[in-house]
């Protein structure tokens, strides 16, 4: 059974604010949102669990904290997310596996799961389709594999999706945690949904993409890749054994620190996104892909492009990323780039 425990640490010196004229709902809902942008800060949300927390019995709109930690399989701690769920997390939060609410026929980690397997997982974890939904990240890496939930959610069309900016603040700030097991609640009739494939690209257009890179005439489509600057150059390797490193013809290194506080672990300031953004080059009115390892931290990329406002909105993300691209790209294809 889930202990309450408080949490009180000293608070600290400085606001987060998430309210900004950039932000663009993703989706129009017909349930009511409890926030005002993408990103929620810790004040918001609890503000909101107060106001409207979810209840066993209750079959009404809530505001649910959905926990999306996640970690890479060389963790040096070996931690998994639902070991740092059960030591820790948000009261009335459910745990959102990325490796079991997956494809798992595929050879690839944690692409994206069928309709039906998306629709059974949110029944088993008692969610409505008017379910207010902010993700979250563990305290320990702060942002990183929550986008990548929320993202999902998003894809599959749930109406009103937001992300916390951050875990370890609302820790920091004394807001309440549980820890143990996740609470039992009654399985839901959530409605099949459809995969917005829009927001999504698959290896072979990818591949067109880097064939035709720096030919006259090609669609500029911006290729935006989360990897350290290391990985991206082919210097240094990759987290999976055996894999090469390097990168796709004629893609942009956008680190993920470079996108969040050093301290705080929150994202940056529009402002100083946008900044990030101009000083590596990509251009706001082109398309944007965004790739990473296996489809993680692109969804980072693709959540700070939104805070910042920057772009048309057509975005996508390469689900497969660089784990698909480096094990299926042939020598002769030349399509793996390494730089100095």
């Amino acid at each position: 059974m889930a202990t309450t425990i408080l949490l009180r640490r000293p608070a600290l010196s400085f606001a987060i604010s998430a309210k900004h004229s950039a932000f663009t709902p993703f989706t129009m809902s017909r349930a009511q949102s409890t926030f005002n942008s993408y990103l929620v800060s810790p004040t918001e949300l609890a503000g909101a669990l107060r106001h409207n927390s979810p209840s066993k019995l209750s079959t009404s709109p809530k505001t649910v904290p959905i926990c999306g930690s996640w970690f890479l399989p060389n963790d040096p701690e070996k931690r998994t997310g639902q070991q740092v769920f059960m030591d820790g997390h948000i009261p009335s939060a459910r745990f959102f596996d990325l490796d079991k609410v997956a494809d798992t026929s595929s050879p690839y980690p944690h692409m994206l799961p069928s309709p039906e397997v998306f629709q059974d997982a949110m029944s088993e974890l008692g969610v409505n389709r008017d379910d207010v939904l902010v993700v979250y990240d563990s305290a320990e890496l702060g942002i990183f594999s929550a986008p990548r939930v929320a993202w999902t959610l998003r894809v599959f069309g749930h109406f009103s999706v937001h992300l916390l900016n951050n875990y370890k603040l609302w820790v920091e700030q004394g807001h309440p945690v549980e820890q143990g097991e996740q609470a039992q609640y009654q399985r839901t009739p959530y409605p099949l949904p459809k995969l917005d494939h829009s927001k999504v690209v698959d290896f072979k257009e990818v591949k067109e993409l880097a064939k035709d890179w720096n030919k006259e005439g090609r669609d500029e489509v911006q290729i935006l890749d989360a990897r350290s600057e290391g990985r991206w150059k082919g210097v240094d390797p990759e987290p999976r054994p055996g894999l090469s490193s390097g990168h796709i013809p004629g893609s942009f290194s956008v680190p993920v620190p470079e996108l969040l506080d050093p301290q705080t672990k929150t994202f940056l300031s529009p402002e100083k996104l946008r900044e990030v953004f101009q000083k590596r080059g990509i251009d706001p009115n082109k398309p944007v892909i965004s790739s990473c390892g296996t489809g993680v931290t692109a969804t980072i990329i693709d959540a700070a492009l939104t805070e910042a406002g920057y772009g048309d909105g057509s975005r996508r993300v390469y689900d497969g990323s660089w784990t698909e691209w480096a094990q299926r790209v042939k020598p002769t294809d030349s399509l793996i780039h390494k730089s100095e």
